[in-house]
């Protein structure tokens, strides 16, 4: 996303967090902009049952928590480190000057924006419309176009937990686990040493 150089020169501080650290909460106003050096973020709320739902999750060079801060809303979701993480922590007013004193990095955050919306959007048509199996594939194929997911020789490595999948799948874990092994049967998918390939 934005680089380091441009990060510092703006002001941006360096903070770490320990695994399952809150970085906000859901009902805060958002006061910064969040770029991650290391680690994973989740951001997640709970349904009246206590069901964990994840809005999205995120990755080493990925940002996260921009659109209330754009929209001076408060936070939809919790900001949760899933394992240990550096994060940038840039304050909302450094940030705005950023944008407007580089465009080009304006169109860049806008295509991050976008691309999440446009996400957000197929993957609700899936959750409301489609069967598990359709879900899990469509999530699996969106991480590994958008999440970097590493190549090997058994395929990409699917670096989601099935509890993760699925939380942002709409689907129970036990429906998850079944739906991995009937796509590796079809040969969809590849299961090895408990790791998911495709």
């Amino acid at each position: 996303m934005i680089t380091v150089e441009l990060l510092q020169k703006y002001g941006a501080v360096i903070k770490s967090f320990a695994k399952n650290d809150i970085i906000f909460e859901e009902g805060n106003l958002p006061l910064n902009y969040f770029q991650i050096i290391s680690g994973e973020i989740k951001m997640s709320n709970y349904n009246d049952d206590g069901r964990e739902f994840i809005q999205g999750i995120f990755y080493e060079g990925q940002s996260f928590g921009e659109p209330p801060l754009f929209l001076n809303q408060k936070y939809p979701a919790n900001a949760i480190a899933v394992e240990n993480a550096s994060i940038f922590i840039l304050s909302k007013e450094n940030f705005m000057k950023l944008l407007e004193e580089n465009p080009k990095v304006s169109i860049k955050v806008i295509e991050n924006l976008s691309q999440r919306l446009y996400y957000k959007s197929v993957m609700a048509a899936e959750i409301s419309t489609h069967e598990p199996e359709h879900r899990v594939l469509k999530l699996i194929d969106h991480g590994i176009a958008y999440f970097n997911f590493q190549k090997d020789s058994n395929g990409f490595l699917i670096n989601f937990t099935r509890q993760q999948i699925g939380d942002l799948t709409g689907l129970r874990v036990e429906t998850v686990i079944r739906t991995i092994k009937a796509l590796e049967k079809k040969g969809e998918l590849k299961i090895i040493n408990r790791k998911v390939y495709r």
